[in-house]
């Protein structure tokens, strides 16, 4: 069974930057998508990219457009955040989620953040940005 561990996060100054990691193991093989989602004290969890594997296609929140870049190393099963001009509003655990092989669900996917389509989640790592 496929596991995902989130690695990257720290704390930087407003403006800096970061890159998160979340290996796969043991292989993003039967993985169809992988998304990278965070949450704040207080705050309903919000999905801010995903990556369609096969295709290398990528969906952002607009929260996050123009300032991070989702990507993926198929020969390290890994897929990447990049996040440049970091804000304090991006301050959160981030975790990633995988959609791994073909399973059903209760109701039609409203989108690529809907946490639903996704079977695999990670411990999340902590992102904190200051002022």
């Amino acid at each position: 069974q496929e596991q995902l561990v989130e690695s990257g996060g720290g704390s930087v100054q407003t403006g800096g930057s970061l890159r998160l990691s979340c290996a796969v193991s043991p292989s993003t093989y039967r993985t169809k998508f992988l998304a990278w989602f965070r949450q704040a004290p207080g705050k309903e969890r919000e999905g801010v990219a995903r990556i369609t594997l096969s295709g290398g296609t990528a969906d952002y929140a607009d929260s996050v457009k123009g300032r991070f870049t989702i990507s993926q190393d198929s020969a390290k099963n890994t897929v990447y955040l990049q996040m440049d001009s970091l804000k304090p509003d991006d301050t959160a655990m981030y975790y990633c989620a995988a959609a791994v092989g073909t399973f059903g669900v209760l109701r039609p996917v409203s989108g690529p953040f809907d946490p639903i389509q996704y079977n695999r989640w990670g411990q999340g790592t902590q992102v904190t940005i200051s002022a």
